[in-house]
């Protein structure tokens, strides 16, 4: 019988990571950096006292999905339309295009191996992150927020796609497609299923009635339908995280009246996910942090501020096409923010050093970029925020008037 030791003290550590920063309300830190640090603090790195053996491996692998599976959920496909689904798709386009550029150049500098690898880790946006900057910061439903976080879904979702389409499947490229293709297909048929089956009278009075009673009907159906999407992904031989965000995006379209009838729904989902599986995942990813193979040399350490800075261009230049909806503060802050990425370079480089694409110090050393990403792009768009509000305030008798997303009808920038 496998022990649960190392299980146990990991999830001491995921509870007291955030507990330890609650004390501390001033010190406005996302509470994954912490946990990634106590992982590699208890790893193998530091004191030792922990490894990844196979119970925490299966806790862990189940946290990664769940964070793909919630950033499906956070994305409202309804509002990916007109003017801001054909910016965010050509600001994702242009920032993978420079992102190949610059993984050419870090190859040809001898620092990675992989540069499509590379580039697809290095325009990825962390939706999970930013949203709850962006609550806190009383900027959710702003235009500029919804397209920081469209940006973020876009860049998430292309960044899944183009990591499953180059280095999954064992057929090739066209079988990928293929079999990709057919994932999307089996969505739409889920989708039609289940819309078809919540308007049912009979099948909503059902649901209505077991969804907050031990049976928690709704939570069941979404799980299985998480556990199901990533698993046949798994069985076609694409990624599991796919299958999982396709799940996320599925629920979110068919759970267009949650307000009304079940608004503790998706908060019963969370609490599933950042209560237990996500922060097991990144206390694990602490653990498996290598950080020997990144402090063995110094051109090692060096690659973290030359990755940080490729983030910050590869996500940040393409925040120019933004123009057309925020004025030029607004459009340098967004840069900023959408530069922000962890959990997908900890999911993707796991994937690629499992492939054999990736060294231990690139991989450790992109999660180290990843963690200041974290720690400094989100704290310095606030800093921008709140010093262009006194400005905003003085004009706001000549307030900026853009197109609302779908094009049909003005929105003030604030």
């Amino acid at each position: 019988m496998p022990s649960l030791t190392n299980l146990l003290l990991i999830s001491v550590v995921a509870f007291a990571a955030p507990f330890a920063l609650g004390l501390f309300p001033r010190l406005r830190l996302p509470s994954v950096v912490l946990e990634i640090v106590a992982g590699i603090v208890i790893g193998p790195s530091v004191l030792g006292v922990v490894t990844a053996d196979r119970a925490v491996s299966v806790i862990a692998l189940m946290g990664l999905t769940f964070v793909l599976f919630l950033a499906g959920l956070e994305i409202d496909l309804r509002k990916l339309r007109g003017a801001v689904l054909r910016l965010t798709c050509l600001g994702f386009a242009l920032s993978f295009g420079i992102a190949v550029v610059v993984s050419l150049g870090l190859q040809a500098a001898g620092l990675v191996d992989t540069p499509l690898l590379v580039a697809i880790i290095l325009c990825a946006t962390s939706l999970g992150v930013l949203v709850p900057v962006l609550k806190d910061a009383g900027q959710i439903a702003s235009t500029f927020g919804q397209l920081i976080i469209a940006a973020a879904s876009i860049a998430d979702f292309g960044a899944i796609i183009l990591l499953t389409i180059f280095f999954s499947g064992e057929g090739g490229t066209g079988s990928t497609l293929l079999l990709l293709g057919s994932l999307f297909v089996l969505a739409a048929v889920v989708f039609v299923v289940l819309r078809g089956a919540e308007r049912s009278m009979r099948i909503r009075a059902d649901l209505l009635r077991l969804q907050d009673t031990t049976a928690q009907i709704r939570v069941r159906a979404a799980l299985a339908l998480f556990v199901g999407f990533a698993a046949i992904a798994q069985q076609l031989g694409l990624e599991a995280i796919l299958g999982a965000f396709i799940a996320g995006a599925v629920i979110s379209l068919v759970d267009a009246d949650r307000v009304m009838t079940h608004p503790d729904f998706r908060r019963k989902l969370e609490a599933i996910g950042f209560g237990f599986f996500i922060p097991v995942f990144f206390v694990t990813s602490g653990v498996r942090f290598d950080l020997d193979a990144l402090t063995a040399s110094a051109s090692n350490v060096a690659m973290v501020p030359v990755f940080l800075a490729a983030l910050l261009v590869v996500r940040g230049v393409p925040a120019l096409v933004y123009r057309r909806l925020l004025d030029g503060p607004h459009t340098a802050i967004a840069g900023v923010m959408q530069a922000t990425s962890l959990p997908f370079i900890v999911a993707a480089t796991a994937i690629g050093m499992e492939l054999g694409l990736i060294s231990a110090a690139a991989s450790a050393a992109l999660i180290g970029a990843g963690l200041l990403s974290v720690l400094i792009f989100p704290v310095v768009g606030l800093i921008l925020l709140r010093r262009s509000a006194p400005a905003a305030d003085g004009r706001e008798a000549h307030a900026v008037v853009e197109p609302q997303f779908d094009g049909t009808a003005p929105m003030t920038v604030m």
